[in-house]
């Protein structure tokens, strides 16, 4: 029988020893920016992104992969499998789970093609895509990765302060007066992505109060797997670097924590400043 072949967009963060190794189809992300479109398979063009919003305030849409993409994708791998795991980025947050799932009815009695939606985005959703392509080759059925990753999903955490509060405006998930009286008063919300949502969680009034909340958020976990920071550049600025520190010096034995620039389906409502953190706690009972 031929192993389940596993999809993903470019909104996951892969090693790309990962992708070519375990066999893992990427469809590249489609941006709008502006006038501008274009496509990013592995975020190169995060950092210049970012750079852009900030700059001239305009707001990504991600509008792909398209269904006519993912279609011609799952075309082509049926050729070779029966069976599909297609895991995208959170569907609250992009139209690509709602994508997915159309073009996968176009195979209905032809390929077992399974759509699903991570809840999470970036390393989070690297995390797990990487996983399924692991469990894959190992010859593991498509319902038992299946129940594998949905475990897995509740024990990924996406934590983040910004403050672009007119893009969180902008995306719905505050109020036009939410975001007045936040910048009349100094007040940046602290956000976490709950079932795929993000949500503001709590108040800050400075960026020192905000690294703070980030370390007490991580200093809750008895074990973590895997974290790294988010931010908008792809250098430790001086506020990361003492992140860095600090969280080293709660979970010495998985430092130095990497740092990512998020990509464009984070920076469509967060914006273009904000700083966090992914964390994978890990689970027991993992597939050797």
């Amino acid at each position: 029988m031929a192993p389940v072949r596993v999809v993903t967009d470019g909104d996951a963060y892969l090693d790309p020893t990962w992708t070519r190794d375990l066999d893992i189809t990427v469809v590249p992300l489609t941006v709008q920016v502006g006038d501008e479109v274009y496509q990013d398979r592995d975020g190169s063009r995060n950092e210049e992104l970012l750079d852009r919003m900030a700059r001239e305030r305009v707001r990504p849409m991600v509008i792909g992969p398209t269904v006519e993409e993912l279609r011609r994708v799952y075309a082509r791998l049926s050729r070779t499998t029966d069976t599909i795991l297609s895991i995208h980025s959170s569907g609250p947050l992009s139209p690509i789970v709602q994508n997915a799932q159309i073009a996968a009815t176009a195979f209905l009695g032809r390929c077992d093609i399974m759509v699903m939606d991570s809840q999470c985005t970036s390393v989070g959703l690297g995390i797990l895509v990487r996983e399924a392509a692991r469990l894959a080759r190992t010859g593991h059925s498509l319902g038992q990765i299946v129940r594998h990753i949905r475990g897995m999903i509740t024990h990924i955490y996406v934590v983040m302060f910004t403050e672009s509060l007119d893009y969180l405006e902008r995306s719905g998930r505050i109020s036009q007066s939410q975001s007045i009286l936040g910048k009349m008063l100094g007040i940046r919300p602290f956000l976490a992505i709950e079932e795929g949502e993000i949500i503001p969680m709590e108040k800050v009034r400075n960026r020192e109060k905000g690294l703070d909340k980030l370390v007490e958020f991580a200093a809750e976990f008895l074990r973590i797997q895997e974290m790294t920071i988010l931010q908008p550049v792809s250098y430790p600025t001086n506020e990361t670097a003492v992140l860095q520190e600090r969280l080293g010096a709660l979970f010495p034995k998985i430092a130095p924590f990497p740092i990512l620039v998020y990509g464009p389906v984070l920076a469509s409502h967060v914006g273009p400043d904000g700083v966090g953190l992914i964390v994978y706690e890990g689970m027991n009972g993992d597939y050797e």
